[in-house]
């Protein structure tokens, strides 16, 4: 066997060995499912687990953007025109949230924690400095305190209107930006206060929320399955609310929006519930989109979530009392609100009913701006950049008894929006793409192989061929050195004269005494005849 042929022999070999190996390898997807396993194991909450560190301590940098609505014509509202708002903003803070009194239970099958949350203003980012800047806007203590009073007798509620009257309470207040967001001290509430000591003096819409938590938290760890990875298991000792009218409505379904299980799918549904919501809320995927070189899939709130009943019927439940329902693109969670008529949305009233939207002017809803969205890496699940926005809103209507309401009629007043962001920092991004690179080339290592078997096959052709042409070669080279020699040979044979002597007959005497030869005309030369 030449070594031509030994070369070809192993490279078949070696190509049918490497495409049957690697084409069982992707049918049977050992490797894909090698280093989902090991997803699974590494992606859980506990003290072992390598993302357990930034759960603890969040390294991306969160930032809460706050917008207000500025009235601009309070008297003309009263008066029952309608009212023209500016929005003013951002004033933008660094959040720091932090995990604290880590403590797993049920062997490492639930871990708590509290997650408290502290806010330092960041002028950069900021457009206007709070402690300077007016804002005149719906005076929230006031409207509560009348909206509870509704149900109290008509002399009540004159007296009432009486005294806020003579300490100058009314519906609109001119405060800054800091004393609503951080809390000033209410007149109102501070009569309230020295009748009811419960009632607080202090009122502001972040007030008692700069360094505290928004409640207890017990999450599964993932442990006993990676599909529970971040999941609450219960908040403030609760596995459901009681403030909703249906056992659906009341259920906390989801993870806190910081971790979700790792191997996402583009038609799964994930769950989220936001305590400052009241409620649990589900994400539905839209696009796929890039950060920073990482793949993800952007997940948002779909349509449904805020559809009123008559749409979605089972938003009945967030009817509180049971029929006493909202539109579309709105959720009244005065249940959690200690009374307040407080109504929540998303910004501008995107994706409400547009009554909502055309009642103030000053308001234009667009998804770039005021959608909420997660983007998410499908391998892991983590949360490479994330958009969080929601409106405060507060239902104003007529309330006997306080004259300067006579000319209102029930509109839903919005008051401000956040818009809570966070993207991937760098450092992290790099060991995200690292980690997604690696995790690439082992789940696609059977393909390698086949590529590899693929380029041997390709080797083994161009070789058989060279073979064959080479075969080919050869024998065309011998015919024709055949017919060349036979031609050749032909015409070399002609007979040709040796000698110019004249013939002689021959006689007896020749044949006795001369040697004899073997004839006068021979091939190529004369050559003596062998003697007998």
């Amino acid at each position: 066997m030449t070594r031509r042929s030994c070369v070809i022999y192993a490279t078949g070999i070696v190509c049918a060995h490497l495409l049957i190996v690697g084409i069982a390898l992707v049918v049977a997807q050992v490797f894909q499912t090698m280093i989902h396993n090991r997803l699974k194991k590494e992606l859980t909450l506990t003290e072992a687990s390598r993302v357990f560190e930034s759960w603890k301590n969040p390294p991306p940098p969160v930032y809460m953007e706050y917008y207000f609505f500025n009235v601009t014509n309070p008297e003309v509202f009263l008066a029952g025109g309608k009212a023209v708002v500016t929005q003013i903003g951002p004033y933008t803070y660094r959040e720091y949230r932090p995990r604290e009194n880590v403590t797993f239970l049920e062997n490492g099958t639930k871990v708590y924690a509290l997650n408290p949350k502290s806010f330092v203003f960041v002028p950069e980012k900021s457009r206007g400095n709070p402690e300077v800047d007016i804002l005149r806007t719906v005076n929230i203590p006031a409207v509560a305190v009348m909206s509870e009073l509704n149900s109290y007798s008509f002399l009540l509620r004159t007296f009432v209107s009486i005294y806020m009257k003579s300490i100058g309470v009314e519906i609109f207040m001119t405060r800054t930006v800091h004393e609503v967001l951080w809390g000033f001290k209410d007149p109102l509430l501070t009569k309230i206060h020295s009748v009811r000591p419960e009632v607080d003096e202090m009122f502001g819409l972040m007030w008692k929320k700069n360094g505290t938590h928004e409640g207890e938290f017990v999450f599964l760890t993932g442990e006993r399955d990676y599909m529970e990875y971040g999941r609450i298991d219960t908040w403030n000792g609760l596995t459901e609310m009681s403030w909703w009218s249906s056992k659906q409505s009341n259920m906390i379904n989801g993870t806190d929006g910081s971790v979700f299980h790792p191997l996402l799918s583009r038609k799964e549904l994930l769950y989220i519930f936001a305590a400052d919501l009241c409620r649990s809320i589900h994400l539905g995927y839209v696009e796929d989109v890039d950060v920073k070189g990482i793949p993800a899939y952007r997940f948002a709130p779909p349509h449904d979530v805020l559809q009123s009943p008559e749409e979605n019927p089972t938003n009945a439940g967030f009817c509180v009392p049971a029929g006493d329902c909202l539109g579309t693109g709105v959720l009244k969670v005065s249940v959690c609100r200690e009374g307040a008529p407080i109504v929540v949305s998303f910004p501008h009233f995107y994706q409400a009913d547009d009554k909502y939207i055309n009642a103030v002017d000053g308001l234009h809803p667009n998804k770039e701006e005021h959608e909420t969205y997660l983007d998410l890496n499908p391998t892991t699940g983590v949360p490479i950049r994330a958009c969080k926005r929601a409106q405060l809103n507060i239902i104003l209507n007529r309330v006997p008894g306080f004259p300067e309401t006579k000319h209102l009629n029930e509109i839903i007043f919005p008051i401000m929006f956040v818009n809570e962001t966070a993207t991937i920092d760098d450092d992290s991004a790099a060991q995200m793409r690292t980690l997604l690179l690696i995790v690439t080339l082992v789940s696609n290592f059977p393909l390698l192989i086949v590529g590899m078997g693929a380029i041997l096959l390709i080797v083994l052709v161009v070789l058989v061929c060279r073979s064959r042409q080479k075969k080919n070669e050869v024998k065309r080279i011998d015919f024709t050195e055949a017919f060349h020699s036979f031609t050749t040979a032909k015409d070399e044979t002609a007979y040709t004269q040796v000698s110019d002597k004249p013939e002689v007959e021959p006689s007896e005497n020749n044949y006795t005494n001369q040697p004899m030869r073997n004839g006068s005309y021979i091939a190529m030369s004369p050559v003596e005849a062998q003697k007998c």
